[in-house]
């Protein structure tokens, strides 16, 4: 019998939606159990819903959105993208070049298959969200991880970016506010990044789709605001910040210098138009969504449900003993660490499989975001604090007696 295998293409492809762990999660969901998932960035089981005046919009749009868009989006759209980040002190940037996409997730991918050829290399920070690495790989590059410092805030190294360029490198990726950190980096860690890629006259990818999820009164800075003489793709959308992960749009905005660039843009055009347009209707509320901003920010001040779920995670997760974490000041991860030697941990995939089968938590490892150690995991704190509480008092107890 004729069989079909996977394209090898696919072969070093390491996305961890599934595995193991995930397996387990869903096999016990099959037999009844209620899992707690705190695995994934989706705000909507947790209680949270976007703004009546979102819906209305959108349902106001329908019969005006049945048909395609330009493959790059509706006018609408991109003008009020282009206004939004001229805000942000990105300069340089019309319409054209402007892109809307499925989600975010359709557009990185897009950007690296237009790019990248076998041998091609792109730094990608460790730990990272791991689509970037994936879209790397099957674009048929090598994605080259930089180390973020956990003792200095979870910035990246940039000396450690620096050993790592080569002259296969074509680009650098920073993801600010990180995925999985919740780390928020200052202007002058941004700076040395946009000097290093002047220096090496490299293209720098921006992945900032939780810039309105900043707490403690900190100011997101756009990285493209920096590198004005130099070609930055920007990433952004709503699912996080306006609570709308399944309307499915976010946008690329092509910043900077363009000159040295236009075979590149000539693919990104090419592979926009192949899949004809993203979303319409989703599109018709981006222009709402860039100036309705109260929404978000009540969230994010004491006494608003993501500033006060940060509060508690951050506090119950350093009490644990074994347990450290850094304070995330974005978006809604944070990324503690274990002791190793208390633990006795060789597999941090081994312990968020026990952890689930015991708990029935369900959480993602840090080997999942390339980080190399067996140390890390990721919590999602979007549950409310009396859910969290449960979740935590349960890792705690189960620390309490494990050992690999």
């Amino acid at each position: 019998m004729k069989t079909y295998e996977k394209s090898q293409k696919l072969n070093n492809v390491c996305y961890d939606i599934r595995g193991p762990v995930m397996d387990e999660a869903n096999r016990m969901i099959a037999q009844g159990m209620e899992i707690l998932k705190l695995n994934i960035g989706n705000p909507a089981p947790f209680g949270f819903h976007t703004s009546e005046k979102l819906i209305k919009q959108m349902s106001e749009n329908l019969t005006n959105t049945e048909g395609y868009s330009d493959s790059k989006g509706i006018m609408q759209a991109r003008e009020a993208i282009v206004k939004y980040c001229k805000k942000k002190g990105i300069e340089n940037i019309t319409v054209d070049d402007v892109y809307t996409g499925n989600g975010v997730s359709e557009l990185i991918t897009m950007s690296m298959q237009g790019l990248l050829d076998y041998g091609d290399e792109i730094l990608v920070p460790s730990p990272d969200y791991p689509l970037w690495t994936a879209s790397v790989t099957l674009a048929g590059g090598t994605a080259v991880h930089y180390i973020c410092d956990e003792q200095s805030e979870w910035y990246p190294d940039i000396e450690d970016m620096r050993s790592k360029i080569t002259d296969k490198t074509k680009g650098i990726v920073v993801i600010n506010p990180n995925n999985p950190t919740g780390a928020l980096y200052p202007k002058e860690v941004l700076e040395q990044i946009v000097e290093l890629a002047r220096e090496h006259e490299l293209i720098l990818f921006a992945d900032e789709i939780y810039d309105r999820l900043v707490m403690d009164g900190e100011e997101h800075i756009a990285l493209a605001s920096l590198a004005p003489d130099l070609l930055t793709l920007s990433f952004n959308g709503m699912s996080k910040s306006h609570l709308i992960a399944g309307y499915r749009c976010g946008w690329m905005c092509l910043c900077g210098n363009k000159e040295q660039a236009k075979g590149y843009v000539e693919g990104l055009n090419l592979l926009s138009s192949m899949r004809l347009c993203s979303n319409v209707p989703a599109q018709s509320v981006i222009d709402l969504v860039l100036t309705d901003e109260e929404l978000t920010k009540e969230m994010l001040v004491p006494g608003g449900r993501i500033y006060e779920q940060r509060e508690y995670v951050y506090k119950a997760l350093n009490d644990i003993p074994g347990v450290s974490a850094v304070k995330p000041k974005a978006a809604f991860y944070i990324f503690p660490k274990l002791d190793k030697k208390k633990f006795n941990l060789k597999d941090d995939e081994q312990f968020a499989l026990d952890f689930l089968k015991e708990k029935k938590v369900l959480l993602t490892h840090g080997g999942g975001f390339h980080w190399e150690e067996p140390d890390h995991f990721r919590v999602v704190y979007l549950p409310e604090v009396e859910v969290l509480k449960k979740a935590v008092e349960g890792l705690g107890d189960f620390l309490s007696y494990y050992r690999q």
